[in-house]
């Protein structure tokens, strides 16, 4: 009797699948009304290298794995059912036997060219300038497909889900500026600026002088064509005369955990007595403080994310008085959302720029990112802070 794919695979977690599955034999296992994952033998050979996180992503990226149907419904799926403890995990030796079975034996394949290969130590200026260049220097155009006109690049503020991703992310904008209480002739400096949104709003409706701060060449040749004022630079090296107001929107993420004090009492130095510090950073617990393999590789490298409590504290420690913290993580699932939406309809924009590999990768990136935020597994804050 001659014994499919699916059923060799399926065998192996006990016949249970919270989706439906596809083998490159025709063969068909798990749920009829779920997402179907359609594997190849070369994704094998990838989960047999690499048995994780990061082996599945490589075998999504490169295309040896797909889903049929919604991604983040089938990640939904995978995610409960292991957290249920309904999963028979496979023995190393069940795994090996099923492998020389399905003939999926052979040299660990290459990892996809999307895939991020830092040098250097961590969180040097060369290797974060690397870093960031990685993931903010894809191209002015290829996140012109995929953000709003404004190309807000971090969470949106909504009044209700169903709000067009401009209106929030103007929102957002205005929240900031609220916040910060800016007045016309106040100076206003925005760490890790992104292509300017922040400055263009608070320019033209709150009539400040506004500077940004980016590491991205692409980031700031955007923003010098809005004639905004900004500085390819290296938050370490900021000196000169305190702002009346600063900004950071979703920066202090990157500068890791050994440096976040430096990074804090730099925002500190850079502000005038009583001026005031508007933060907006994602948070997590402590697990996966960098958002786990795929997103570690892929992503954002080096990337550090700590309880918000932890945050608040490294402010304190810095001179800042905490003023307010503010809970955004509903709307940043709205946010994510709409950037994946946005993806699919200019997904042959997005091919035609940057590759299949990459439309692959985001569409991981923003259905993984939106459930995380969903089940609270991440969080974003904005923090009001006065020096």
């Amino acid at each position: 009797m001659t014994v499919t794919a699916s059923e060799v695979l399926s065998s192996l977690f006990g016949g249970k699948l919270p989706v439906g599955l596809r083998a490159w034999d025709g063969s068909t296992a798990g749920q009829d009304d779920c997402p179907k994952v359609v594997v190849t033998r070369r994704a094998l050979r990838r989960l047999l290298w690499n048995l994780s996180e990061l082996g599945l992503a490589r075998a999504y990226v490169s295309g040896d794995l797909d889903v049929e149907g919604d991604l983040t419904e089938g990640l939904r799926l995978c995610w409960q059912f292991f957290r249920s403890g309904q999963l028979d995990r496979p023995s190393l030796r069940e795994v090996a036997r099923a492998a020389v079975r399905l003939r999926v034996i052979g040299p660990r394949p290459r990892p996809p060219a999307e895939e991020a290969r830092p040098a250097g130590r961590l969180h040097t200026r060369a290797r974060d300038k690397s870093v960031i260049a990685h993931h903010y220097d894809l191209g002015n155009d290829f996140y012109q497909l995929i953000l709003d006109p404004s190309m807000a690049y971090s969470c949106a503020y909504f009044a209700n889900p169903g709000q067009p991703l401009a209106d929030a992310q103007r929102d957002k904008l205005d929240l900031v500026c609220r916040k910060l209480g800016l007045r016309p002739g106040m100076r206003l400096l925005d760490v890790g600026c992104g292509w300017g949104a922040l400055l263009a709003h608070a320019t033209k409706h709150y009539g400040v002088d506004a500077t940004g701060v980016t590491l991205s060449a692409q980031q700031a040749e955007h923003v010098r064509g809005l004639g905004l004022n900004v500085r390819l630079q290296d938050y370490r090296d900021l000196s000169g005369e305190p702002f009346d107001a600063i900004a950071s929107l979703e920066m202090g993420e990157h500068v890791g955990a050994g440096n976040y004090p430096r990074y804090a009492a730099t925002l500190h130095r850079m502000l005038r007595p009583g001026g005031k510090l508007l933060l907006q950073q994602m948070s997590r617990g402590t697990v996966a403080p960098g958002g786990g393999a795929f997103i570690e590789s892929y992503i954002a490298p080096d990337m550090t994310m700590v309880p918000v409590w932890e945050t608040l504290a490294r402010l304190e420690a810095a001179g800042f008085e905490i003023r307010g913290v503010e809970a955004l993580r509903e709307h940043y699932v709205w946010t994510v959302r709409a950037w994946a939406e946005q993806l699919e309809k200019r997904r042959d924009e997005v091919v035609a720029l940057a590759g299949e590999g990459q439309l692959r990768v985001w569409r991981l990136y923003l259905a993984g990112g939106a459930l995380a935020f969903e089940e609270n597994r991440m969080g974003v804050n904005q923090i009001l802070a006065q020096a």
